[in-house]
Protein backbone atom coordinates (compact mmCIF):
# COMPACT_ATOMS: atom_id res chain seq x y z
CA UNK A 1 0.00 0.00 0.00
CA UNK A 2 1.30 3.27 -1.02
CA UNK A 3 0.80 6.56 1.71
CA UNK A 4 1.52 10.22 0.63
CA UNK A 5 4.95 9.36 2.37
CA UNK A 6 5.72 6.21 0.22
CA UNK A 7 5.28 2.45 0.79
CA UNK A 8 3.53 1.81 4.14
CA UNK A 9 5.36 -1.13 5.34
CA UNK A 10 3.69 -4.48 4.15
CA UNK A 11 2.13 -6.62 7.52
CA UNK A 12 4.09 -9.13 8.77
CA UNK A 13 7.28 -7.26 6.89
CA UNK A 14 8.45 -9.85 4.39
CA UNK A 15 6.01 -9.02 1.66
CA UNK A 16 4.73 -12.97 1.67
CA UNK A 17 1.18 -14.41 2.40
CA UNK A 18 -0.33 -14.84 5.55
CA UNK A 19 -2.17 -18.56 5.04
CA UNK A 20 -4.68 -19.76 7.33
CA UNK A 21 -3.94 -22.27 9.46
CA UNK A 22 -5.47 -25.36 8.76
CA UNK A 23 -7.04 -28.05 11.38
CA UNK A 24 -6.51 -31.71 11.40
CA UNK A 25 -2.76 -31.70 11.88
CA UNK A 26 -0.03 -31.06 14.31
CA UNK A 27 1.67 -28.96 12.56
CA UNK A 28 -1.33 -26.86 11.71
CA UNK A 29 -2.53 -26.36 15.97
CA UNK A 30 1.65 -25.67 16.45
CA UNK A 31 0.89 -23.22 13.65
CA UNK A 32 -2.26 -21.63 15.78
CA UNK A 33 -0.21 -21.47 19.11
CA UNK A 34 2.36 -19.60 17.72
CA UNK A 35 0.34 -17.14 16.21
CA UNK A 36 -1.58 -16.83 19.10
CA UNK A 37 1.79 -16.65 21.44
CA UNK A 38 3.04 -13.52 18.51
CA UNK A 39 -0.25 -12.16 19.17
CA UNK A 40 -0.25 -11.52 22.42
CA UNK A 41 3.02 -10.48 22.51
CA UNK A 42 2.24 -7.33 20.53
CA UNK A 43 0.28 -6.16 23.41
CA UNK A 44 2.24 -7.38 26.27
CA UNK A 45 0.82 -11.08 27.05
CA UNK A 46 4.11 -12.92 26.11
CA UNK A 47 8.12 -11.79 25.51
CA UNK A 48 9.55 -12.78 22.54
CA UNK A 49 13.09 -12.47 20.90
CA UNK A 50 13.03 -11.74 17.63
CA UNK A 51 16.51 -12.90 15.62
CA UNK A 52 18.92 -10.80 14.27
CA UNK A 53 21.57 -10.34 11.89
CA UNK A 54 19.44 -10.48 9.23
CA UNK A 55 20.43 -11.13 5.42
CA UNK A 56 20.34 -7.28 3.50
CA UNK A 57 18.45 -6.95 0.61
CA UNK A 58 20.12 -5.86 -3.06
CA UNK A 59 23.54 -7.67 -1.81
CA UNK A 60 23.33 -10.46 -5.31
CA UNK A 61 22.30 -14.14 -4.71
CA UNK A 62 20.60 -12.81 -1.23
CA UNK A 63 16.51 -12.46 -1.50
CA UNK A 64 15.14 -9.82 1.38
CA UNK A 65 14.31 -11.22 4.64
CA UNK A 66 11.60 -10.23 7.37
CA UNK A 67 12.63 -7.67 9.66
CA UNK A 68 11.84 -7.78 13.34
CA UNK A 69 10.58 -5.36 14.86
CA UNK A 70 12.62 -4.91 17.74
CA UNK A 71 16.06 -4.64 15.37
CA UNK A 72 18.34 -5.34 18.11
CA UNK A 73 17.29 -8.63 19.17
CA UNK A 74 16.35 -7.46 22.33
CA UNK A 75 13.24 -8.23 24.33
CA UNK A 76 10.11 -6.78 23.03
CA UNK A 77 9.51 -4.95 26.13
CA UNK A 78 7.09 -1.51 26.62
CA UNK A 79 8.23 1.87 27.66
CA UNK A 80 11.41 3.52 27.61
CA UNK A 81 13.38 0.65 28.90
CA UNK A 82 12.70 -1.23 25.97
CA UNK A 83 12.95 -0.56 22.06
CA UNK A 84 10.75 2.88 22.43
CA UNK A 85 7.55 1.28 21.13
CA UNK A 86 4.69 2.46 23.12
CA UNK A 87 3.37 -1.22 23.87
CA UNK A 88 0.11 0.43 25.66
CA UNK A 89 -0.59 2.42 22.47
CA UNK A 90 -1.37 -1.39 20.94
CA UNK A 91 -4.24 -2.57 22.82
CA UNK A 92 -5.47 1.25 22.02
CA UNK A 93 -4.83 2.05 18.06
CA UNK A 94 -4.17 -1.41 16.64
CA UNK A 95 -6.04 -4.03 18.47
CA UNK A 96 -5.14 -8.00 17.54
CA UNK A 97 -7.88 -8.89 15.10
CA UNK A 98 -8.49 -12.22 13.55
CA UNK A 99 -10.38 -15.89 14.86
CA UNK A 100 -9.04 -16.95 17.56
CA UNK A 101 -7.45 -19.57 15.54
CA UNK A 102 -5.42 -16.67 14.02
CA UNK A 103 -6.91 -17.14 10.78
CA UNK A 104 -5.42 -14.27 8.54
CA UNK A 105 -4.19 -10.59 9.59
CA UNK A 106 -5.30 -8.14 11.94
CA UNK A 107 -7.33 -5.06 10.92
CA UNK A 108 -5.80 -1.78 10.87
CA UNK A 109 -4.08 1.00 13.42
CA UNK A 110 -4.18 4.71 13.38
CA UNK A 111 -1.40 4.88 10.67
CA UNK A 112 -3.68 2.97 8.07
CA UNK A 113 -1.15 0.04 7.75
CA UNK A 114 -3.17 -3.07 8.23
CA UNK A 115 -1.23 -4.94 11.39
CA UNK A 116 -1.30 -8.62 11.01
CA UNK A 117 -0.02 -11.59 13.03
CA UNK A 118 2.71 -13.33 11.58
CA UNK A 119 3.07 -16.28 9.95
CA UNK A 120 4.12 -19.14 12.40
CA UNK A 121 6.23 -21.60 11.46
CA UNK A 122 6.95 -23.80 14.13
CA UNK A 123 10.42 -22.60 14.58
CA UNK A 124 11.55 -21.38 18.30
CA UNK A 125 11.86 -17.51 18.35
CA UNK A 126 15.70 -17.53 20.18
CA UNK A 127 18.31 -15.31 19.01
CA UNK A 128 19.94 -16.48 15.96
CA UNK A 129 23.52 -16.09 15.05
CA UNK A 130 23.80 -12.90 12.55
CA UNK A 131 24.58 -14.21 8.65
CA UNK A 132 27.07 -12.22 6.14
CA UNK A 133 25.25 -9.83 3.80
CA UNK A 134 26.36 -12.81 0.90
CA UNK A 135 24.58 -16.24 2.27
CA UNK A 136 21.69 -16.95 1.81
CA UNK A 137 19.15 -17.30 3.78
CA UNK A 138 18.23 -21.05 5.17
CA UNK A 139 15.13 -22.74 3.75
CA UNK A 140 12.85 -21.72 6.72
CA UNK A 141 13.75 -18.78 7.60
CA UNK A 142 11.96 -17.34 10.83
CA UNK A 143 8.61 -15.11 10.02
CA UNK A 144 8.98 -11.54 11.46
CA UNK A 145 7.33 -10.50 14.23
CA UNK A 146 4.84 -8.45 14.21
CA UNK A 147 5.30 -4.69 13.90
CA UNK A 148 4.14 -2.59 16.79
CA UNK A 149 1.93 0.44 15.63
CA UNK A 150 3.72 3.73 15.37
CA UNK A 151 4.08 5.76 18.37
CA UNK A 152 2.75 9.03 18.77
CA UNK A 153 3.69 12.33 17.99
CA UNK A 154 4.31 13.72 21.54
CA UNK A 155 5.75 10.42 22.59
CA UNK A 156 8.46 9.88 19.85
CA UNK A 157 9.80 13.35 20.14
CA UNK A 158 9.58 12.33 24.01
CA UNK A 159 12.07 9.02 23.21
CA UNK A 160 14.14 11.48 20.87
CA UNK A 161 15.12 13.74 24.02
CA UNK A 162 15.69 11.21 26.43
CA UNK A 163 17.66 9.74 24.04
CA UNK A 164 19.75 12.70 23.61
CA UNK A 165 20.19 12.94 27.27
CA UNK A 166 21.37 9.55 28.03
CA UNK A 167 24.39 11.09 29.83
CA UNK A 168 26.04 14.21 31.01
CA UNK A 169 27.84 15.93 28.12
CA UNK A 170 31.44 16.33 27.36
CA UNK A 171 33.25 19.79 28.52
CA UNK A 172 35.81 21.19 26.19
CA UNK A 173 37.53 24.78 26.77
CA UNK A 174 37.38 26.65 23.91
CA UNK A 175 39.07 30.56 23.54
CA UNK A 176 36.47 33.50 23.30
CA UNK A 177 37.25 33.65 19.27
CA UNK A 178 36.20 30.11 19.02
CA UNK A 179 33.20 29.61 21.58
CA UNK A 180 29.98 31.66 18.97
CA UNK A 181 27.48 29.71 18.81
CA UNK A 182 28.30 26.83 21.42
CA UNK A 183 26.59 25.72 24.42
CA UNK A 184 28.20 26.41 28.18
CA UNK A 185 28.66 23.56 29.90
CA UNK A 186 28.55 25.01 33.47
CA UNK A 187 27.12 28.05 34.75
CA UNK A 188 28.80 31.04 33.85
CA UNK A 189 29.82 33.00 37.54
CA UNK A 190 31.61 36.67 37.96
CA UNK A 191 34.56 36.02 38.23
CA UNK A 192 34.88 39.56 40.15
CA UNK A 193 32.79 42.84 40.19
CA UNK A 194 31.24 44.36 37.76
CA UNK A 195 32.24 47.08 37.34
CA UNK A 196 34.62 46.17 39.89
CA UNK A 197 35.67 50.24 41.19
CA UNK A 198 32.81 53.06 41.02
CA UNK A 199 33.90 54.62 37.64
CA UNK A 200 32.05 57.80 35.91
CA UNK A 201 28.97 57.02 33.82
CA UNK A 202 29.47 60.35 32.06
CA UNK A 203 31.71 63.29 30.60
CA UNK A 204 31.97 65.73 33.22
CA UNK A 205 32.89 67.04 36.25
CA UNK A 206 33.56 64.89 39.41
CA UNK A 207 33.14 66.87 42.94
CA UNK A 208 33.42 66.46 46.48
CA UNK A 209 31.06 68.42 48.75
CA UNK A 210 28.73 71.02 47.92
CA UNK A 211 29.72 73.72 45.37
CA UNK A 212 30.75 75.49 43.95
CA UNK A 213 34.03 73.69 43.46
CA UNK A 214 37.39 74.93 42.73
CA UNK A 215 39.09 73.17 40.00
CA UNK A 216 42.20 73.45 38.37
CA UNK A 217 43.11 73.22 34.27
CA UNK A 218 43.65 70.15 32.83
CA UNK A 219 43.32 67.13 31.32
CA UNK A 220 41.94 65.60 34.45
CA UNK A 221 41.27 62.05 35.18
CA UNK A 222 40.91 59.61 31.88
CA UNK A 223 39.56 56.44 31.47
CA UNK A 224 42.15 53.91 32.36
CA UNK A 225 44.57 55.67 34.93
CA UNK A 226 43.75 55.78 38.45
CA UNK A 227 43.94 59.05 40.74
CA UNK A 228 46.00 58.94 43.37
CA UNK A 229 44.64 60.80 45.89
CA UNK A 230 41.17 61.32 47.66
CA UNK A 231 39.27 64.52 46.28
CA UNK A 232 39.06 67.07 48.78
CA UNK A 233 35.73 69.07 50.05
CA UNK A 234 34.91 71.81 48.08
CA UNK A 235 36.78 70.59 44.54
CA UNK A 236 36.06 69.18 41.21
CA UNK A 237 38.09 67.36 39.11
CA UNK A 238 37.59 66.50 35.23
CA UNK A 239 36.29 63.05 34.55
CA UNK A 240 36.02 60.87 30.88
CA UNK A 241 33.49 58.63 31.23
CA UNK A 242 34.58 55.03 32.24
CA UNK A 243 37.03 56.76 34.73
CA UNK A 244 37.70 55.42 38.50
CA UNK A 245 36.10 58.52 40.08
CA UNK A 246 38.46 59.30 43.36
CA UNK A 247 38.02 58.12 46.76
CA UNK A 248 35.26 60.76 48.79
CA UNK A 249 33.76 61.99 45.55
CA UNK A 250 30.26 63.28 45.98
CA UNK A 251 28.70 62.92 42.31
CA UNK A 252 29.41 63.65 38.80
CA UNK A 253 27.82 66.64 36.91
CA UNK A 254 28.17 66.39 33.24
CA UNK A 255 29.20 68.51 31.44
CA UNK A 256 26.01 70.40 29.90
CA UNK A 257 24.94 70.73 33.56
CA UNK A 258 28.11 72.14 34.86
CA UNK A 259 29.56 76.09 34.51
CA UNK A 260 33.05 76.48 34.89
CA UNK A 261 34.09 80.07 35.44
CA UNK A 262 37.95 80.02 33.91
CA UNK A 263 38.42 83.53 35.86
CA UNK A 264 37.95 82.99 39.28
CA UNK A 265 38.71 79.01 38.88
CA UNK A 266 35.06 77.75 39.92
CA UNK A 267 32.69 75.17 38.97
CA UNK A 268 28.94 75.91 39.35
CA UNK A 269 26.21 73.57 38.91
CA UNK A 270 23.18 74.14 36.66
CA UNK A 271 21.28 71.65 38.27
CA UNK A 272 20.83 70.48 42.09
CA UNK A 273 23.35 68.07 42.63
CA UNK A 274 21.91 64.26 44.04
CA UNK A 275 24.54 62.15 45.78
CA UNK A 276 25.87 59.16 43.62
CA UNK A 277 24.55 60.76 40.35
CA UNK A 278 26.04 59.45 37.64
CA UNK A 279 28.36 57.31 39.16
CA UNK A 280 28.43 53.46 38.79
CA UNK A 281 28.98 52.11 41.69
CA UNK A 282 31.05 48.88 41.88
CA UNK A 283 29.45 45.68 41.93
CA UNK A 284 26.54 47.59 40.49
CA UNK A 285 25.78 45.08 37.67
CA UNK A 286 27.32 41.75 39.50
CA UNK A 287 28.93 40.87 42.82
CA UNK A 288 31.85 38.24 42.33
CA UNK A 289 30.84 34.92 42.24
CA UNK A 290 26.84 35.70 41.44
CA UNK A 291 25.67 33.54 38.19
CA UNK A 292 25.83 35.64 35.20
CA UNK A 293 24.42 32.95 32.86
CA UNK A 294 23.06 29.36 33.54
CA UNK A 295 24.55 26.09 31.71
CA UNK A 296 22.62 25.17 28.55
CA UNK A 297 22.96 28.67 27.26
CA UNK A 298 24.03 29.34 23.52
CA UNK A 299 27.25 31.75 23.18
CA UNK A 300 25.77 34.28 21.43
CA UNK A 301 28.03 37.54 20.93
CA UNK A 302 26.68 39.39 23.20
CA UNK A 303 27.21 36.11 25.94
CA UNK A 304 31.01 36.76 24.24
CA UNK A 305 30.90 40.07 25.23
CA UNK A 306 30.00 39.56 29.25
CA UNK A 307 32.56 37.06 29.66
CA UNK A 308 35.12 38.99 28.50
CA UNK A 309 33.87 42.21 30.69
CA UNK A 310 33.77 39.42 33.82
CA UNK A 311 37.30 38.54 32.99
CA UNK A 312 37.38 34.98 30.96
CA UNK A 313 39.74 34.24 28.81
CA UNK A 314 38.07 30.74 28.15
CA UNK A 315 34.80 29.54 28.19
CA UNK A 316 33.36 25.41 29.51
CA UNK A 317 31.28 24.60 26.03
CA UNK A 318 29.95 21.24 24.98
CA UNK A 319 31.06 20.22 22.20
CA UNK A 320 28.93 20.34 18.84
CA UNK A 321 27.37 16.68 17.88
CA UNK A 322 28.97 15.67 14.81
CA UNK A 323 26.61 14.17 12.37
CA UNK A 324 26.86 12.47 8.56
CA UNK A 325 24.26 12.72 5.74
CA UNK A 326 23.75 9.72 3.83
CA UNK A 327 21.84 10.36 0.69
CA UNK A 328 20.18 7.26 -0.84
CA UNK A 329 18.30 6.79 -3.88
CA UNK A 330 19.27 5.55 -7.68
CA UNK A 331 17.06 8.18 -8.85
CA UNK A 332 18.99 11.09 -7.55
CA UNK A 333 20.74 13.86 -9.41
CA UNK A 334 23.36 16.03 -7.95
CA UNK A 335 23.08 18.95 -10.68
CA UNK A 336 20.80 19.83 -13.55
CA UNK A 337 17.43 19.37 -14.65
CA UNK A 338 15.20 16.74 -13.47
CA UNK A 339 14.94 14.34 -16.79
CA UNK A 340 14.02 10.71 -17.92
CA UNK A 341 12.41 9.58 -14.33
CA UNK A 342 15.60 11.49 -12.75
CA UNK A 343 15.02 13.92 -10.06
CA UNK A 344 17.07 16.44 -8.30
CA UNK A 345 18.45 15.79 -5.08
CA UNK A 346 16.75 18.48 -2.47
CA UNK A 347 17.42 17.52 0.74
CA UNK A 348 21.66 17.07 0.05
CA UNK A 349 21.70 20.83 -0.05
CA UNK A 350 19.21 21.01 2.57
CA UNK A 351 19.86 19.02 5.56
CA UNK A 352 23.70 20.40 6.24
CA UNK A 353 22.61 24.11 6.92
CA UNK A 354 19.42 22.51 8.60
CA UNK A 355 21.41 21.18 10.99
CA UNK A 356 23.83 23.55 11.49
CA UNK A 357 21.47 26.05 12.53
CA UNK A 358 20.59 23.61 15.43
CA UNK A 359 24.36 23.51 16.50
CA UNK A 360 25.78 20.64 14.54
CA UNK A 361 29.10 20.03 12.84
CA UNK A 362 28.17 18.46 9.81
CA UNK A 363 30.29 16.77 7.16
CA UNK A 364 29.30 17.42 4.11
CA UNK A 365 26.49 14.63 2.07
CA UNK A 366 27.36 11.49 0.80
CA UNK A 367 25.56 10.01 -1.94
CA UNK A 368 25.06 6.10 -1.81
CA UNK A 369 22.36 5.93 -3.98
CA UNK A 370 20.05 2.39 -3.37
CA UNK A 371 23.28 -0.18 -2.10
CA UNK A 372 22.68 -1.94 0.75
CA UNK A 373 26.66 -2.76 1.26
CA UNK A 374 27.26 0.85 0.81
CA UNK A 375 24.68 1.77 3.47
CA UNK A 376 26.01 -0.58 6.07
CA UNK A 377 29.95 0.06 5.45
CA UNK A 378 28.95 3.88 6.43
CA UNK A 379 27.25 2.71 9.16
CA UNK A 380 30.00 0.66 10.61
CA UNK A 381 32.72 2.99 9.74
CA UNK A 382 30.93 6.53 11.02
CA UNK A 383 32.79 8.22 13.98
CA UNK A 384 29.39 10.84 14.04
CA UNK A 385 27.29 11.12 16.86
CA UNK A 386 24.58 11.23 14.45
CA UNK A 387 24.17 9.66 10.98
CA UNK A 388 21.01 11.18 9.11
CA UNK A 389 20.00 9.29 6.11
CA UNK A 390 17.74 10.18 3.59
CA UNK A 391 14.90 7.51 1.99
CA UNK A 392 14.96 4.06 2.30
CA UNK A 393 12.86 3.51 5.66
CA UNK A 394 9.87 1.92 4.49
CA UNK A 395 9.53 -1.72 2.58
CA UNK A 396 10.22 -1.28 -0.70
CA UNK A 397 12.23 -3.10 -3.12
CA UNK A 398 15.55 -1.37 -2.56
CA UNK A 399 14.50 0.29 0.86
CA UNK A 400 17.25 -1.09 2.45
CA UNK A 401 17.36 0.86 6.13
CA UNK A 402 15.81 -1.43 8.60
CA UNK A 403 17.42 -4.65 6.86
CA UNK A 404 20.70 -3.16 7.74
CA UNK A 405 20.30 -1.54 10.80
CA UNK A 406 18.47 -5.29 12.00
CA UNK A 407 21.81 -6.78 10.63
CA UNK A 408 24.38 -4.33 12.63
CA UNK A 409 22.49 -5.01 15.30
CA UNK A 410 21.14 -1.69 16.06
CA UNK A 411 18.44 -0.77 18.82
CA UNK A 412 14.87 0.63 17.30
CA UNK A 413 14.05 3.22 19.57
CA UNK A 414 11.18 4.98 17.42
CA UNK A 415 10.10 2.89 14.36
CA UNK A 416 7.23 4.80 12.60
CA UNK A 417 5.43 7.95 13.75
CA UNK A 418 1.89 8.49 13.58
CA UNK A 419 2.17 12.08 11.86
CA UNK A 420 1.54 13.36 8.18
CA UNK A 421 4.27 13.49 6.56
CA UNK A 422 6.93 11.74 7.62
CA UNK A 423 5.26 8.79 9.27
CA UNK A 424 8.26 6.05 8.19
CA UNK A 425 10.75 8.03 10.09
CA UNK A 426 12.76 6.33 12.98
CA UNK A 427 15.21 6.65 14.94
CA UNK A 428 18.09 3.75 16.23
CA UNK A 429 21.07 3.62 17.99
CA UNK A 430 24.09 1.35 16.57
CA UNK A 431 26.67 -0.55 18.88
CA UNK A 432 29.66 1.04 19.03
CA UNK A 433 32.70 -0.33 17.06
CA UNK A 434 33.69 -3.32 18.10
CA UNK A 435 30.33 -3.88 20.89
CA UNK A 436 28.41 -7.08 20.73
CA UNK A 437 25.27 -6.78 18.82
CA UNK A 438 22.18 -6.01 22.01
CA UNK A 439 24.75 -3.40 23.60
CA UNK A 440 24.42 -0.65 21.71
CA UNK A 441 26.43 2.89 22.23
CA UNK A 442 27.49 4.17 19.52
CA UNK A 443 26.23 6.53 16.86
CA UNK A 444 22.45 7.34 16.97
CA UNK A 445 21.00 7.04 13.78
CA UNK A 446 17.60 9.43 12.40
CA UNK A 447 16.25 7.95 9.03
CA UNK A 448 14.43 10.30 7.46
CA UNK A 449 11.84 9.69 4.93
CA UNK A 450 12.75 10.67 1.16
CA UNK A 451 9.90 13.44 0.45
CA UNK A 452 11.26 16.33 1.01
CA UNK A 453 8.83 17.99 3.57
CA UNK A 454 8.44 14.51 4.95
CA UNK A 455 12.22 14.61 5.54
CA UNK A 456 11.72 18.01 7.59
CA UNK A 457 8.74 16.49 9.58
CA UNK A 458 11.31 13.94 10.68
CA UNK A 459 14.15 16.70 11.04
CA UNK A 460 12.08 18.33 13.97
CA UNK A 461 10.29 15.43 15.19
CA UNK A 462 13.23 13.23 16.04
CA UNK A 463 16.25 14.91 14.80
CA UNK A 464 16.26 18.57 16.67
CA UNK A 465 15.18 17.06 20.41
CA UNK A 466 17.85 14.38 19.69
CA UNK A 467 20.95 17.36 18.50
CA UNK A 468 19.08 19.53 22.19
CA UNK A 469 19.88 16.91 24.23
CA UNK A 470 23.62 15.68 22.92
CA UNK A 471 24.88 19.63 22.73
CA UNK A 472 23.44 19.96 26.36
CA UNK A 473 21.02 22.76 24.63
CA UNK A 474 17.35 23.57 26.43
CA UNK A 475 14.36 22.03 25.02
CA UNK A 476 12.40 24.33 22.79
CA UNK A 477 9.18 25.96 24.67
CA UNK A 478 6.03 24.78 23.51
CA UNK A 479 3.78 27.96 22.89
CA UNK A 480 0.79 28.32 21.24
CA UNK A 481 -1.16 31.13 18.46
CA UNK A 482 -4.24 31.50 17.15
CA UNK A 483 -4.72 30.01 13.62
CA UNK A 484 -6.92 31.91 10.73
CA UNK A 485 -8.13 29.12 8.54
CA UNK A 486 -9.50 25.91 8.93
CA UNK A 487 -6.68 23.32 8.65
CA UNK A 488 -7.98 19.73 7.76
CA UNK A 489 -6.22 17.00 9.17
CA UNK A 490 -5.56 13.74 9.04
CA UNK A 491 -8.28 11.13 10.44
CA UNK A 492 -5.85 9.36 13.24
CA UNK A 493 -2.45 11.00 13.01
CA UNK A 494 -1.01 14.08 13.95
CA UNK A 495 -0.51 16.80 10.94
CA UNK A 496 2.46 19.22 10.89
CA UNK A 497 1.37 22.00 8.65
CA UNK A 498 3.98 25.29 7.58
CA UNK A 499 2.52 28.05 8.76
CA UNK A 500 3.78 32.04 9.07
CA UNK A 501 3.20 34.44 11.81
CA UNK A 502 0.90 37.81 11.46
CA UNK A 503 0.65 40.92 13.09
CA UNK A 504 -2.82 41.31 14.25
CA UNK A 505 -4.73 44.03 12.58
CA UNK A 506 -6.91 46.79 14.29
CA UNK A 507 -5.98 46.16 17.66
CA UNK A 508 -6.74 41.98 17.00
CA UNK A 509 -4.31 39.44 18.09
CA UNK A 510 -1.13 37.97 16.11
CA UNK A 511 -1.97 34.56 14.68
CA UNK A 512 -0.35 32.09 12.29
CA UNK A 513 -1.60 31.55 8.80
CA UNK A 514 -1.25 28.13 6.88
CA UNK A 515 0.50 28.04 3.80
CA UNK A 516 -0.23 26.03 0.78
CA UNK A 517 2.22 23.76 -1.06
CA UNK A 518 1.88 21.49 2.10
CA UNK A 519 2.24 18.00 0.53
CA UNK A 520 5.01 15.68 1.48
CA UNK A 521 7.37 16.12 -1.63
CA UNK A 522 6.30 19.89 -1.51
CA UNK A 523 9.21 23.07 -0.52
CA UNK A 524 7.38 25.90 -1.73
CA UNK A 525 5.51 25.85 1.51
CA UNK A 526 8.10 25.31 4.16
CA UNK A 527 10.01 28.25 2.29
CA UNK A 528 7.92 30.82 3.05
CA UNK A 529 7.35 29.62 6.80
CA UNK A 530 9.09 30.36 9.89
CA UNK A 531 6.87 27.80 12.21
CA UNK A 532 5.05 24.57 11.86
CA UNK A 533 1.76 24.58 13.55
CA UNK A 534 0.92 20.70 15.54
CA UNK A 535 -2.73 20.29 14.30
CA UNK A 536 -4.78 17.25 16.24
CA UNK A 537 -6.25 14.84 14.37
CA UNK A 538 -9.29 15.56 12.85
CA UNK A 539 -8.03 19.18 11.93
CA UNK A 540 -8.71 22.16 13.66
CA UNK A 541 -11.29 25.38 13.15
CA UNK A 542 -10.10 28.99 12.60
CA UNK A 543 -9.72 30.58 15.52
CA UNK A 544 -8.09 27.85 17.43
CA UNK A 545 -5.38 27.61 19.55
CA UNK A 546 -2.15 25.27 17.80
CA UNK A 547 0.94 24.39 19.05
CA UNK A 548 3.93 26.05 17.14
CA UNK A 549 7.47 24.80 16.03
CA UNK A 550 9.41 27.79 15.46
CA UNK A 551 12.34 26.86 12.77
CA UNK A 552 15.82 27.32 13.46
CA UNK A 553 15.89 30.91 11.22
CA UNK A 554 13.44 33.87 10.67
CA UNK A 555 12.94 34.36 6.60
CA UNK A 556 15.09 36.84 5.03
CA UNK A 557 12.38 38.15 2.80
CA UNK A 558 8.90 39.27 4.74
CA UNK A 559 6.68 37.47 3.26
CA UNK A 560 3.13 38.59 1.96
CA UNK A 561 0.50 36.62 1.52
CA UNK A 562 0.63 36.29 -1.90
CA UNK A 563 0.98 32.81 -3.94
CA UNK A 564 2.10 31.09 -0.54
CA UNK A 565 -1.49 31.13 1.50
Amino acid sequence: MTGPDGPHRASGSDGGDFRPAGGGSDLAREEEERAVEQALALVGGTTLRPSRGRDIPGTPGTPGTPRASGASGGDLSSGPTGNGQDRSASTDSAPVGGSPAGNGPSAGGPSGGARATAQASGSDQRPRPGRSSSEAPAPNAEPATPKAPPLSWDRARAVATRAGRTGPPATIRLPLDRALGHVLAEPLGALTDLPSFDTSAMDGWAVAGPGPWAYEAGAGLLAGRSPDTPLPDGTAVRIATGARVPPDTTAVIRSEHAHPDEAKGLLHARRSVVTGQDIRPRGQECRSGEQLVPAGTVVTPAVLGLAAAAGYDALPAVPRPRVDILVLGDELLAAGLPHDGLIRDALGPMLGPWLRALGAEVAGPVRLGDDAGALRDALASSDADLIVTTGGTASGPVDHVHPVLDALGAELLVDGVAVRPGHPMLLARLPAPGQMKGQPEGPYLVGLPGNPLAAVSGLLTLAEPLLAGVAGRPAQDAYRALVHAEVHGHPHDTRLVPVVHRAGRAGGRDHVAPLRYNGPAMLRGIAAADGLAVVPPGGVRSGTEVEILDLPWAPATPWTEGCFT
